[in-house]
């Protein structure tokens, strides 16, 4: 597999719309309820991506698409952190990191997620965090290995009459 990672165009969506529902139903199933991930749409979603991508500061942010022979295969959401209690222009946050399953454990993830984490040094932020689900061990597994590490903070989000327990994870850049 050769994976290039390269900024999104508005034209991308759609195929970033398809990673993500792929990616959550397989990355998902039975830690979240079936009738969600059932119910994801990817129409929805790539007015979601297209409103992402065209609303994306380059000097605070990016969404980067890993391809392999020309195909959008993986995706990857990075800006400044949302968290309340980061210091403003000093923390980033990698906010989505996504393949499509098919492609899992075959090296797109690493270089789509060094390429994360270089846009994020690039923009200037001193460190990052990220946030995923406590019971995703696969994702978090993959996490440790790029040195990213829990800092102890956890929250709950409620979503659709459900709840989902997460981590923060944080990283230096430098």
């Amino acid at each position: 597999m050769t994976v290039h990672v390269r900024d999104a165009r508005p034209g991308d969506a759609p195929a970033i719309a398809e990673v993500h529902v792929a990616s959550w139903r397989g990355a998902y199933h039975g830690l979240i309820p079936q009738e969600i991930l059932d119910g994801l749409d990817v129409p929805a979603r790539t007015q979601r991506w297209t409103r992402i991508i065209d609303r994306t500061d380059s000097a605070r942010g990016a969404v980067l698409v890993a391809e392999d022979d020309g195909r959008i295969i993986g995706f990857a959401n990075v800006g400044q952190t949302r968290d309340s209690d980061a210091e403003a222009g000093r923390t980033g946050e990698l906010t989505a990191i996504y393949l499509e399953p098919s492609s899992w454990g075959r090296g797109a993830g690493r270089s789509l997620m060094e390429a994360a984490v270089s846009r994020l040094a690039a923009l200037g932020y001193a460190d990052a965090t990220l946030w995923v689900l406590d019971a995703n061990e696969r994702a978090r597994r993959f996490y440790e290995a790029a040195r990213w590490f829990p800092d102890g903070t956890v929250k709950t989000e409620h979503a659709d009459g459900y709840s989902l327990s997460e981590a923060r994870y944080r990283r230096s850049l430098s």
